[in-house]
């Protein structure tokens, strides 16, 4: 029998497509223009066809006056559109574990250069410990995690995993949103490929992050790629999966 309950899941569903799907053919001015910043280094720009940038700032919920963590930011490829996206009025926490840094203290250096740059003072670099690295001192409207969180459950346990996801929940204003794009594993595969072929199962992230009182909000199949049997090494080229949460 179709129950109501069942008609409105399906409606939600069809409504979270038809709005991934907008994000990917038309994303909003403020975030190609955000991509556009001649700022950005030659070789972050030839990454855009596969990375799709402006498709992912809008998904992600990312607007001009956004107070948004980056976390684990890498080499900054999001670092300088973040800032660009949110403007003026919005602040940017690019972030790494005070342990991580402990480990290796040039880790960020990359990042406060960026922030030293004209035009970026947005942009706040942190250093929390691990188990508290989303909050900042201020509520947020987006955290943000990149190719990260499968590295994450590498360096952590089960329990310590849990702990940050609960610590991210805090961090964000209600309604705020919690953003993770990753490679993309075999669903069914779990955690078992995030120390191999440095992916991760998107069910097995929806269960961690559910667990920890978030609402799934959105899924994006943007960066899926038909081609790709997601058994290889995970890479740009290959399927990436958006998932964003919402905190109630």
């Amino acid at each position: 029998m179709f129950c109501k309950n069942t008609f409105i899941y399906v409606l939600a569903i069809a409504l979270i497509s038809i709005t991934s799907s907008a994000f990917a053919q038309n994303p909003p001015a403020y975030a190609t223009a955000a991509v556009a910043d001649s700022s950005r280094p030659a070789e972050q720009r030839a990454d855009d066809a596969a990375r799709m940038p402006a498709t992912v700032i809008a998904f992600a919920m990312v607007k001009p006056g956004s107070v948004v963590a980056e976390v684990r930011p890498g080499r900054g490829y999001y670092t300088r559109i973040i800032s660009k996206a949110v403007g003026a009025n919005g602040k940017l926490y690019s972030i790494d574990s005070a342990e991580r840094v402990e480990a290796r203290p040039n880790r960020m250096d990359g990042i406060k250069a960026i922030a030293d740059e004209a035009g970026y003072s947005n942009i706040e670099v942190k250093t929390p410990a691990f188990a508290t690295l989303a909050e900042v001192g201020e509520p947020l409207d987006v955290v943000w995690t990149t190719n990260g969180y499968h590295d994450m459950i590498n360096g952590q346990t089960a329990e310590e995993m849990a702990a940050y996801n609960k610590s991210v929940f805090r961090a964000l204003k209600s309604g705020g949103y919690y953003f993770i794009l990753d490679h993309a594993a075999q669903v069914g595969t779990g955690l078992s490929a995030t120390d191999t072929i440095h992916r991760i199962d998107p069910e097995a992230v929806k269960e961690q992050i559910l667990a920890a009182g978030f609402v799934l909000d959105a899924e994006g199949d943007a960066l899926e790629r038909a081609n790709d049997d997601r058994t290889t090494q995970g890479k740009f080229e290959n399927s990436q999966f958006m998932l964003r949460f919402r905190k109630p």
